[in-house]
């Protein structure tokens, strides 16, 4: 015959639940294995004691022993509650389960109470909870990032934006010193030009020219620090350092100047002018960083580096890309200089010679084309007026001379006016024609036309 009493006692020793049975005068009756694992008591110290004596000394425990006492003078239905429980240094979260056991007259004689430690449970589901609450902030910070991303980065290059989000106040107005290859890039006769175009037309052309020129410089490395209408002003080595950022900017101007034969077809074949654009490239110790108030601020590059590589921009024409010397000592690769030019730079204390660069060695190997200069001489020279241009700003006091020579995009100039080298002027010839005086010959002035216009054709065809 099956002994059920044993049975019911096995059963209950296998459980992982502690069980402990209470009668109402407060002795604990029973208590198997588990209950002396979970509760860190030994069923001796337990069973035949009162649940007061076993229990009530440790004050941490005030949550379970409360329990206890409202199971026993609860409403005499089963209860369940979740309480802590401190087992030694140890903090438990226990689930007790409290009913009534009746003796067997069917009156209740007193409680069983099952336990079950629910630590790493409740330990697993809070991690899962923190992992929830870390995904959705990782999730808004995404969002948060590619807003700005997308934002900032119609105005600022890739580096400055990951420089603003990455860095701990990124945000904040200061700069520190830096070595960088400086570059400044300007179109010939914009500004001409702008007074003859439609608004609309002029900026979808301008924005896709800034676009090319923009994906040139990137390529290699560079950073636009802004547009400056027609101009941009950009550094290579700067947010992130690099020990070839002149190499690295030669090349990207050089790769500049190619794309412009796309980017006029693209203006020609939409009725546009095409365009002609110089750039300056100078190396020096500089001041990049945040610069500005709290209120506005943009990452901006200072010092009288900067200065001198727009006075180098100045001296370039159409297709040119000047270089100083500072840019040239740096570059350990094979250069492909077209001509060199003594100039004294405004606010230079001694003259300096500038390459026009037109190709780099490896690991770039870029070339670009050069200009045929070679000029027809006229049958007789073309009479002329023209104007000094200071600063982008025209003089009022007039000029005369006459063309005894014109190229494709050049001219020889005889003139008794006191022009010196490098010098702008404003011709009329079918319109305003911009140019730059480049050389001096035994005929005259060799300048060549930084802007033509559209009457030039004809102008100059009717006195060939």
């Amino acid at each position: 015959m099956i002994d059920l009493e044993q049975v019911q006692d096995n059963v209950l020793r296998s459980l992982t639940e502690g069980v402990i049975v209470i009668g109402f005068e407060g002795t604990i009756t029973y208590a198997n294995h588990s209950a002396e694992i979970i509760l860190n008591i030994a069923g001796t110290k337990m069973i035949g004691r009162k649940f007061a004596e076993v229990f009530f000394d440790k004050a941490e425990n005030d949550e379970f022993v409360q329990a206890v006492l409202d199971a026993v003078y609860g409403n005499r239905q089963p209860n369940s509650v979740i309480v802590p429980y401190f087992a030694g240094e140890t903090e438990r979260k226990l689930r007790m389960v409290t009913s009534f056991f009746r003796d067997s007259d069917e009156k209740p004689a007193g409680i069983t109470i099952v336990i079950s430690d629910l630590s790493e449970l409740l330990e697993l589901k809070d991690s899962l909870k923190a992992m929830e609450q870390i995904n959705e902030l990782n999730r808004r910070l995404n969002v948060r990032n590619e807003l700005l991303s997308k934002t900032f980065g119609q105005f600022l290059s890739d580096d400055i934006v990951r420089e603003l989000l990455d860095t701990p106040g990124g945000l904040v107005p200061g700069g520190k010193k830096r070595t960088v290859t400086i570059m400044m890039s300007d179109l010939r006769g914009f500004t001409a030009m702008s007074e003859r175009m439609e608004a609309e037309g002029l900026i979808t052309m301008l924005n896709h020219y800034l676009e090319s020129m923009t994906d040139a410089i990137q390529n290699r490395g560079g950073t636009i620090i802004e547009f400056i209408g027609d101009g941009i002003l950009a550094v290579f080595g700067a947010p992130t350092a690099s020990e070839t950022h002149a190499g690295d900017a030669v090349a990207a101007a050089l790769e500049m100047q190619a794309a412009m034969n796309d980017v006029n077809q693209w203006n020609v074949s939409r009725g546009y002018p095409p365009l002609e654009m110089g750039i300056g490239l100078n190396c020096g110790e500089v001041i990049v960083g945040n610069i500005g108030s709290e209120k506005r601020m943009k990452y901006g590059v200072v010092g009288s580096h900067v200065n001198l590589c727009g006075r180098i921009e100045s001296y370039t024409t159409g297709g040119q890309v000047l270089i100083s010397p500072n840019v040239r000592s740096r570059i350990h690769t094979t250069l492909c200089i077209e001509k060199e030019m003594t100039v004294l730079p405004k606010g230079a204390a001694e003259e300096m010679i500038l390459s026009h660069v037109t190709g780099i060695g490896a690991p770039y190997n870029v070339q670009v084309s050069t200009k045929n200069d070679v000029t027809k001489k006229l049958r007789e020279p073309v009479p002329i007026r023209f104007f000094r241009i200071h600063e982008k700003h025209t003089e009022d006091k007039s000029c005369y001379g006459g063309i005894v020579a014109v190229g494709s995009d050049c001219a020889v100039l005889d003139t008794e006016a006191d022009l010196e080298l490098f010098d702008n002027i404003q011709i009329d010839a079918g319109g305003k024609l911009f140019a730059k005086v480049m050389n001096k010959a035994e005929e005259g002035f060799v300048i060549q036309y930084t802007s033509i216009p559209s009457g030039y054709e004809n102008w100059i065809g009717a006195h060939m």
